[in-house]
């Protein structure tokens, strides 16, 4: 069996790395099917399968082998160079658009994550202010 020429598999990759990237190769609808057979033959693997598919967000991707194929690798030449120079151009705008709005993402959680914590240490400093000192009062003998 040759391997597709959307996923090319490597001399030196595991077993579970050729299997990963043959289902993403497939698809979404590959990763489901696989998980449901090995929930009906072996519940244990398919439990793990669903665990690997939620950490890697494969479950909740829209396109789950599209960008694991082409991310990171060269496309096949379409024959005309300007359309070529335009695609790896716009690809390439494309990919720094989308780092800049994760950093912004990043940088929006970071600001969110500092003013919820400056509030609650305020809000604490106000408990403390309000709250009576219990060392002040004299125990009764």
């Amino acid at each position: 069996m040759t391997p597709s020429p959307a996923a090319p598999v490597a001399q030196g990759q595991s077993w579970f790395g050729r299997a990963e990237q043959w289902l993403d190769a497939r698809g979404k609808g590959a990763w489901i099917a696989a998980m449901v057979l090995s929930f009906i033959f072996f519940w244990p693997v398919g439990l793990a399968l669903l665990a690997y598919m939620i950490w890697s967000k494969r479950m909740f991707n829209s396109s789950c082998g599209v960008s694991r194929r082409t991310h990171g690798h060269k496309f096949r030449s379409s024959g005309n160079t300007a359309f070529d120079a335009y695609k790896s151009d716009t690809l390439r705008r494309l990919e720094d658009e989308q780092r800049a709005f994760e950093e912004f993402l990043q940088r929006l959680r970071e600001a969110k994550d500092k003013s919820e914590f400056d509030q609650f240490m305020d809000d604490a400093a106000e408990a403390r202010k309000a709250k009576p000192s219990e060392k002040a009062e004299p125990a009764d003998s």
